[in-house]
């Protein structure tokens, strides 16, 4: 994984990235450092942000955290959280990625599946835990339905919105050190969004599609020679 997401962050520097997200849970558990090495600019992955969204919101100090079996087995996020004094129970959750990206957000057997996992997650030691991690890009989608099953008492934290919240602040104050006045106008240019895909571009095309709430058109498909 780290020598193919190495490729992707120099394809994107090419393209003119000033700031690279690692919005994959999983590739920033494995590869974080090797992306970050491989880089010129800076890089923001999701486990840090998640973590520190975590730790603020969980008054008992004791969360659980749901991921991808490669997220949970690396124990990235109870590295971050421990180090800031926060109990964690980990729990993967495999069916779920199968499930968002054939579009079942509101289906019954997610619900169930939903129901299994959590059940399992707020169990034994963590029945005190107040504090939901979504530690994977995908489950923001069904979102709606984990509230619904979870314990009426926990707080759901999205890493996804977190690093969202992050990269704005980046944004923002890189936008205050380096703005001159003459910039105000390209400022108000509404961003032209560009796409690129190393997998089926029709595919990323309908996901993107439901992921960011917006068309997403005109995707490139980009082959990454190994």
């Amino acid at each position: 994984m780290a020598h193919y997401a190495v490729g992707a962050v120099h394809y994107l520097q090419e393209q003119g990235a000033e700031l690279l997200v690692i919005a994959c849970n999983t590739a920033t558990a494995l590869a974080f450092n090797e992306i970050k090495a491989a880089a010129g600019v800076e890089v923001i992955g999701v486990i840090e942000p998640g973590a520190d969204a975590a730790a603020a919101a969980s008054r008992k100090r004791h969360v659980v955290v749901i991921g991808t079996d490669a997220t949970i087995g690396s124990h990235a996020y109870r590295r971050a959280l421990e180090a800031r004094s926060v109990a964690v129970r980990e729990k993967a959750c495999p069916l779920f990625v199968p499930l968002v990206e054939e579009g079942w957000v509101e289906h019954p057997v997610t619900e169930q599946v939903a129901r299994i996992y959590l059940s399992e997650a707020f169990s034994g030691d963590a029945r005190d835990a107040d504090v939901l991690v979504l530690g994977c890009t995908h489950y923001p989608l069904i979102k709606p339905l984990l509230r619904r099953v979870a314990p009426e008492h926990i707080t759901i934290v999205d890493s996804a919105e977190s690093t969202a919240e992050d990269v704005a602040h980046q944004l923002h104050r890189q936008r205050k050190l380096f703005t001159t006045s003459s910039d105000k106008k390209k400022q108000e240019t509404i961003p032209r969004l560009k796409f690129f895909a190393t997998d089926s571009a029709e595919k990323f095309s309908k996901m993107g599609t439901q992921f960011l709430g917006l068309p997403v058109e005109d995707v490139v498909h980009v082959d990454l020679k190994e």
